[in-house]
Order: C-alpha cells, then structure tokens, then sequence
C-alpha cells in the first residue's frame, strides 16, 4: 500500500524524539534541541518549558515556530507552524511522563511548567530510508555516470499542507 504523503511525514516525524525547535527573538531565529512530547495525528506538536525561559518570551512576542529534524543520512523534515504557550493544567497532566523530572524536578505540579504547542501549517521532508534509499543510491550513481543530477522520486521528497 502506498503511503500519501501527509501519511509519510506523520510517520517520519513520530520516529523522532528530539527535533530542532526555532523561535524567533526580535532580531534573529533561534534554535535549540526539544524533546518531543506529544506528535498530533494532524502533526501539531507538544513541548514541556520552564515559563521563565527566552523561548516562551520569544513565543509571546513572535508565534512564528520551525521544528527542524535528521536521522543519520536517511530522514530529513522540517515543519512550519504557529507557537503558543499553554498552561492547562490537565494537558500538562495527560502529556506528563516521570522521565520528565530530570529536566523539571518538581514534577508536573510545578508552577513553572508550561507546554509549548506548534500548531502545524504546513511541512516537508526527505526521505532515503529503506528501499528509497537504495533507489537514491542508484540514481546517484547514475547521475555520476551520465554527469546529470540524481533524480529524486515523489516517496523521496515531498511537500505538505497539514
């Protein structure tokens, strides 16, 4: 069966537990490594934050938001979208998980914990893993043989609207 390829990035991005999370200061991007907390089947994802750090002031002041990902040299994405802070209560409660006190001792009852949602708008990936892989591989050679460039196929690379 083949996969659509909105089917193929909530795949893609699900297998990553840490992605590359930029928020914008006033005057430039800045990224930093994420742990994923949450993937939404309509690729919207979740963060747990401090409150009291520079991306949630960067939240408050510009929504704009990339999330960025890569997997060796076979799985590449990166998702636009809309940033906000959430301080729900019973969201932090559903999305925690104990393994979370490492980087928030006080639990999920800290009054300091927030979560950062990047409502997804649209994304776009590539994808060389497995059987594409070995067919980028051919191409590659190919493209070398012939002094063209490789051809990449639509399960390759693809562009989507969430």
């Amino acid at each position: 069966m083949e996969q659509n390829h909105n089917e193929q990035f909530h795949e893609m991005l699900t297998s990553f537990d840490t992605v590359m999370l930029t928020t914008f200061a006033s005057d430039h991007p800045v990224a930093r490594p994420m742990g994923i907390v949450k993937v939404e089947d309509n690729c919207d994802c979740w963060f747990f934050t401090a409150d009291r750090t520079e991306k949630v002031g960067e939240v408050k002041s510009d929504v704009r938001a990339l999330i960025t990902c890569q997997r060796d040299h076979g799985a590449y994405l990166c998702l636009s979208g809309t940033a906000t802070v959430v301080y729900d209560r019973k969201k932090i409660d559903e999305l925690w998980k104990e393994s979370f006190r490492t980087w928030f001792p006080e639990g999920k009852d800290d009054n300091n914990l927030a979560l950062i949602k990047v409502t997804a708008d649209e994304g776009e990936f590539w994808d060389t893993r497995g059987v594409n892989g070995l067919n980028y591989l051919f191409q590659r050679a190919k493209a070398y043989m012939t002094s063209t460039n490789p051809k990449v196929d639509e399960n390759q690379h693809g562009r989507v609207k969430l």
